[in-house]
């Protein structure tokens, strides 16, 4: 950190970031930096999409705990949520056998079904659902988007034109909401049960507080 520190100083950066880090090396380096008084890291980027949403359970608390913006990378998961796959287009030859493995999973499927439903609804398409989706989160500062032509890129940008209802993202929240939590989270998630009811977590743990009642405690 403090020769990231001596790069803004010196004026050959503004601010310092991430990538791909785990949330306790980057809650240690943000405490580390701050108690010396040397340039944080403001912004993470990790993979988050509706098909891998583990990001929320670590990284998002970190993130917000220490005013990190999150630019999430993988948005459409390798292409399986462009709608253009099928359960019976897919063979293991698909994209170095990425999307042949989302589609081992039922719940991939349920999750595509829904998007495009939405997509459907709205004239738009799934992967401008998917993104605005992504854009609604909270901490979600920009997604990386990996535009190969300018067709792309425009189909992209045209998810900034619309913003998906509360129902349609409940919808789709509730469809790729994570099966199993893992330790500890499987642990707080029963503090209501054994401390008490409607215990106030902070507005910046938004996400999580939505569906289960664990972050920080005051």
């Amino acid at each position: 950190m403090r020769s990231l520190d001596d790069i803004v100083r010196s004026g050959k950066a503004l601010y310092v970031a991430v990538s791909d880090t785990p949330s306790w090396a980057l809650s240690r380096s943000n405490t580390i930096a701050e108690l010396r008084g040397w340039s944080p890291f403001i912004g993470l980027q990790t993979r988050y999409n509706l098909l891998d949403r583990s990001m929320e359970f670590d990284l998002q608390p970190a993130c917000a705990e220490h005013d990190i913006g999150i630019i999430p990378w993988g948005i459409i998961a390798e292409g399986f949520l462009t709608g253009k796959y099928t359960r019976e287009s897919v063979n293991s030859d698909s994209r170095g056998q990425s999307i042949a493995k989302h589609a081992q999973s039922e719940k991939n499927w349920k999750i595509l079904d829904e998007v495009t439903a939405i997509s459907k609804e709205i004239d738009r398409s799934p992967v401008q659902v998917t993104l605005n989706w992504t854009q609604q989160k909270p901490g979600i500062t920009s997604p990386l988007i990996g535009a190969k032509t300018v067709t792309q890129l425009e189909e992209n940008l045209k998810s900034l034109e619309f913003k998906l209802t509360p129902e349609q993202m409940k919808r789709l929240d509730d469809v790729s909401e994570p099966t199993e939590l893992p330790f500890p989270y499987s642990f707080t998630d029963q503090f209501d049960k054994y401390v008490g009811k409607n215990i106030e977590v902070p507005n910046k743990f938004g996400s999580i507080a939505t569906s289960r009642n664990y972050g920080r405690l005051y």
